[in-house]
């Protein structure tokens, strides 16, 4: 089945941590399934050369420079539009993996910040916007590990559980309304950045991540779903899409070639 053109009301999708991996993916991914497509992160310099390169192959791309923690910053940035079609709730990340008894409060309300209360933020902020383009879509990309737990991940697991329930919840209140509610949880994606920030850039921890794994999730593996996703008829809504590489089958239990 062929994806559906988005309508003219709801051709603006907005994606948020667009700076690199699973979001810059995604906004090259809707904007050639003909989105406009509004690319935030905080690192204005790699959001307005992403513009520029999805601009130069044809499509429509606008960059906003954007912390998804500041909630002045979000009302702001959501006045600049009468109507959107789609939120994609990106911007997150880990930080360290150290066990509960030793896991730093700081880094773990930086994740909570990031991955929960940052979607929060965009979504109250554009939730009208989506009502109004009668045809809205709020995406929300958890992960695996709001799904389950695993050792050494108590921060981010905590987090992406409480984004996997925010899109749960989300969709029992707003049941009714012109606006779908997707979560799409990855398990191991290999990006340029995700192990090596949740390593304080140290090469060799992210590099061990997927040692021996012959081919885990890439971005565009991810993206490809979000847009799928996406593109879907209007009354067909996917609640909850988990992927794994073929390799992992569940958060604790990968196959590593050795």
């Amino acid at each position: 089945m062929a994806p559906a053109a988005p309508s003219a009301a709801s051709r603006i999708a907005v994606v948020t941590g667009a700076s690199s991996g699973i979001g810059a993916a995604t906004a090259r991914r809707l904007a050639e399934a003909g989105y406009r497509v509004v690319l935030t992160a905080r690192r204005k310099d790699r959001i307005e050369a992403l513009a520029e390169e999805i601009t130069a192959a044809g499509h429509h791309a606008t960059a906003y420079a954007l912390d998804v923690t500041d909630r002045t910053a979000v009302d702001e940035f959501a006045t600049a539009f009468k109507t959107i079609g789609v939120l994609v709730n990106n911007a997150g990340g880990a930080l360290g993996a150290d066990p509960v008894a030793t896991g730093d409060p700081a880094d773990w309300r930086t994740m909570y910040e990031t991955n929960v209360i940052g979607t929060l933020n965009l979504t109250q902020a554009l939730l009208p916007k989506l009502d109004a383009s009668g045809d809205g879509t709020i995406v929300v990309v958890s992960s695996t590990a709001g799904h389950s737990t695993y050792e050494g991940g108590g921060g981010y697991v905590a987090a992406k559980h409480g984004a996997h329930v925010l899109a749960e919840t989300l969709r029992l209140e707003i049941v009714g309304r012109p606006v779908r509610v997707i979560e799409i949880a990855p398990g191991m994606v290999k990006t340029d950045e995700f192990a090596l920030t949740r390593f304080a850039g140290d090469k060799e921890k992210a590099e061990k991540v997927y040692q021996g794994v012959a081919e885990p999730l890439t971005a565009d593996d991810v993206a490809d779903t979000i847009t799928w996703t996406i593109t879907r008829p209007s009354h067909v809504n996917v609640d909850l899409l988990v992927l794994r590489p073929r390799a992992q089958a569940s958060n604790t239990k990968v196959h590593r070639e050795l």
